[in-house]
């Protein structure tokens, strides 16, 4: 496999960068047109149209209620104080900061799915709306680039110069990092230049301040979405100090003075071996030093994060694909040296310390674990990080937000039981605002943004790495142009269908990612079955010439499939999770018969689920109902233990819903892990 661009691609790439970009791939979400070490680019924003199924219908709610919702309760003062705080930086209203500090960051997430929506459906409506808020952010900045509406409020009503980076926890980078990244996909999705440049001036400011006093940004390195975004800003500006500044940014972290592992800093970023510490944080860090390996190739990253990426995928990450299972908990964990001991929250634990009732999995840190897999897909081309991507987007992703678009969860659990004897954070129900507001608005643009994710393209071809009912028109690296329609239910139903529409005439390879899960997949061409069946787990190469009216079927076994996690996991032994396709499913309690509760049900190791689609029920869903175990021994009153019952198990009919499903009929108890009777 070719990995790498010729000198004319870039320097090409280079010049488009003067007007508009001419290129496919370097519009895309992340543009890794030019990045020199990267297997897997993107294609651009206005590739890939959602026209029908499951992935089109949430996008259309996020266009028509997601994004409009979330602008009321940010532009609502009685509500959120995002929008206000930018009038009050603006100079267009009195008042002081209010809200979090991070609140700026939280605002830039919303404007970037509005700003990707508007790049796939042209929507005036929120082409003008953009340029009225970019207007009132220009108007906010200070002079030297600066942008971060607590320092600049305080400026202004004292009539003084409030002092930048004087408390690492103002995550002032962290709000620069996001501005960044909604000014590329702003302008690679609408070609203009009015955010870009004022996250163009934000980002020379903080190179200044790298260049005068690293140890400034070093310490205030907290949730680093700055790099990323620098980075981003590098691949649309070109800008070499912008590179320089992204490497450094990696290289003055083993200069942080008193560094915690709750920050991924108490060890320099190269040595470390195991993820700790603030999950969202983490996941953050790992995504934008993937971000520089591709811009770089420094091998010690690339190292780092695949030891990393094995810590979290096969030994601390939930079968929904989220992370962070912990509410509370200390670092490094048992160690000999107590004074080396300290306090971690929203955080990593033990291996395999994965507990369901009292998971924390906040949602920033699933979205950031999404993140984390894209890039590493990119630089590798390797179907495991797809399939993580996959995975965490329709289990991890869409369980924190309502099925209407308008409520979100906060943490994310995976038992969900009434009358706990002791309190836990945050709500047990979505709510419609939630006072740290950081995941709802990550969550929207993360919903906007699947398109962006469903292909990629390389010397050799076109990567399908996500199936949904789309088109997609873009261009290989030659220039060649290819259009592809694809058809299909999934995830409800394993049968792809792939039209090819147009193509050239030289031969290339078009690559099906099928799934781990997928044992027994086919592959057929023209009704005709491949040489070699393909392998799960694996990208299935076919090469040929492409006349247009080829068709392309993939056909995934759908069954479902009872999962057990390793031995390890105390929380899961003797239980087992259903799976059906890339859809983890769930017990809720209003599916059981009345008088059942829900930790008496368990299941046998040969249950029969049979698959029935509910076009009526949350929004239309493939069910699985089979006959369960309703155990004796209901009644605990003050015992801790006792003797096993003798009372044999009773049958009870059970009906599994997909988790993200869960918690929208009302209050109710779940769990996605059964026990095994």
């Amino acid at each position: 496999m070719k990995g790498r661009l010729s000198l004319k691609h870039i320097l090409i790439a280079t010049v488009c960068l003067a007007g508009r970009a001419a290129l496919a791939g370097d519009r895309g979400l992340t543009n890794t047109w030019a990045s020199p070490h990267v297997q897997l680019r993107c294609t651009d924003i206005d590739d890939v149209h959602w026209t029908e199924g499951f992935w089109a219908d949430r996008f259309d709610l996020c266009h028509e209620a997601m994004i409009p919702n979330m602008w009321n309760l940010l532009a609502d003062p009685q509500i959120s104080h995002a929008y206000d705080n930018f009038l009050i930086a603006a100079g267009l209203k009195e008042g002081r900061h209010r809200g979090p500090k991070w609140h700026d960051g939280d605002f830039y997430k919303w404007l970037e799915a509005v700003a990707f929506v508007y790049g796939l459906t042209h929507d005036e409506a929120l082409d003008r709306q953009m340029d009225d808020i970019i207007g009132v952010i220009g108007r906010a900045q200070r002079e030297d680039g600066y942008l971060h509406t607590p320092v600049i409020i305080e400026a202004r009503n004292r009539g003084s110069n409030a002092q930048e980076f004087q408390e690492r926890l103002d995550f002032e980078t962290y709000n620069m990092g996001h501005l960044m990244t909604c000014a590329c996909v702003h302008y690679r999705a609408t070609g203009k230049r009015s955010l870009l440049q004022i996250a163009r001036r934000a980002t020379d400011y903080l190179y200044g301040v790298y260049q005068r006093s690293p140890q400034t940004v070093a310490n205030n390195a907290i949730c680093p979405s700055h790099y990323m975004g620098v980075i981003e800003m590098y691949r649309t500006m070109r800008d070499p100090r912008y590179l320089e500044l992204a490497k450094g940014l990696i290289d003055i972290r083993d200069q942080v003075t008193d560094g915690t592992d709750h920050n991924q800093d108490r060890i320099p970023f190269r040595q470390q071996t195991e993820a700790v510490g603030h999950a969202v944080r983490a996941n953050y860090l790992y995504a934008g030093a993937a971000d520089i390996y591709a811009e770089t190739e420094d091998r010690s990253l690339l190292d780092t994060l695949e030891t990393l990426w094995r810590d979290v995928a096969y030994r601390k990450m939930y079968i929904t694909g989220a992370t962070g299972a912990l509410y509370d908990g200390v670092s490094p964990d048992g160690s000999k040296n107590h004074s080396a001991i300290q306090l971690v929250h929203q955080a990593y634990g033990r291996d395999y310390q994965l507990p369901n009732v009292t998971a924390y999995n906040e949602s920033c840190a699933t979205i950031g674990f999404a993140l984390w897999n894209w890039r590493m897909l990119s630089i590798t081309g390797e179907a495991r990080y797809a399939d993580l991507l996959e995975e965490i987007l329709y289990n991890g992703v869409l369980s924190t937000i309502s099925l209407d678009g308008k409520r979100f969860f906060y943490r994310n659990t995976l038992c969900q039981l009434d009358d706990l004897p002791f309190e836990l954070r945050w709500s047990h129900r979505r709510e419609p605002y939630i006072s740290c507001f950081c995941c709802p608005p990550n969550i929207v643009r993360t919903i906007a943004e699947v398109a962006g994710y469903a292909y990629s393209v390389s010397d050799e071809g076109v990567w399908v790495n996500l199936y949904g009912g789309n088109t997609l028109a873009t261009r290989l690296p030659n220039g060649s142009e290819v259009k592809l329609t694809q058809k299909t239910d999934y995830p409800w139903d394993g049968n792809i269908r792939i039209a090819v529409e147009q193509a050239p005439s030289e031969e290339f390879s078009l690559f099906l990612r099928i799934p781990a899960w997928a044992r027994g997949a086919a592959v057929s061409v023209n009704g005709q079955a491949i040489e070699r069946p393909p392998n799960a787990g694996q990208y299935c190469e076919i090469r040929r010439r492409w006349p247009e009216g080829d068709r392309v079927e993939l056909v995934l076994p759908m069954r479902a499939q009872l999962i057990e996690a390793h031995p390890m996991v105390e929380e899961t032994r003797n239980q087992v999770a259903v799976r059906r396709g890339p859809i983890v499913y769930c017990l809720e309690s209003l599916d059981l018969p009345t008088g059942v509760d829900i930790q008496q049900v368990a299941v046998t190791p040969d249950i029969r689920l049979s698959n029935r689609f509910d076009r009526e029920l949350l929004g239309g869903i493939v069910v699985l109902e089979g006959q369960a175990r309703r155990l004796a021994g209901d009644e605990w009153g003050a015992a801790l233990y006792r003797e096993l019952p003798s009372e044999p198990p009773k049958p009870v009919d059970i009906c599994l819903i997909p988790y993200y499903a869960w918690g929208n009929r009302g209050d109710s108890e779940m769990t996605v892990w059964l026990p095994i009777r």
